[in-house]
């Protein structure tokens, strides 16, 4: 028979989550990152976004760059007194190193249904066809 101590995990709350040393909750938004033989596909889940929060660039190393910040400020009525108040802010940067294949002046950015899509394509190399005649000797 196993026995738990059903006080250790209170003495941890009450000492950690306290005035002095709040939760913080932070998340990363989820990023997927797809090839085909076209191009790459970069998503980033960004509920509540619009395409006014995001900044997508090409840096001059030549990395691509994404940043996204939010923030919910709300007018203020004089007549109320807060105890307590959250302001809701989220910023986010991600640099991705482009592979050598991307074409780079091509790249395309939409915000859809919340989810970021960058449209990497690929850099098509036109392979020479080699068409001739051989002569018989």
């Amino acid at each position: 028979m196993m026995r738990t101590n059903s006080w250790i995990p209170t003495v941890f709350n009450d000492l950690f989550d306290t005035d002095f040393m709040p939760k913080v909750s932070a998340t990363a938004p989820a990023i997927n990152v797809k090839e085909s033989d076209k191009g790459y596909t970069v998503e980033l889940a960004a509920p509540g976004m619009q395409k006014e929060d995001f900044n997508v660039h090409i840096n001059d190393e030549g990395n691509l760059i994404i940043k996204m910040e939010k923030k919910n400020e709300q007018k203020e009525d004089k007549s109320t007194r807060y105890l307590r108040r959250e302001f809701s802010y989220s910023k986010y940067e991600q640099t991705l190193i482009l592979p050598d294949d991307v074409k780079k002046d091509a790249i395309s950015a939409k915000v859809e249904n919340g989810v970021l899509t960058v449209e990497l394509p690929k850099i098509v190399e036109e392979k020479a066809k080699v068409s001739r005649q051989i002569e018989i000797g």
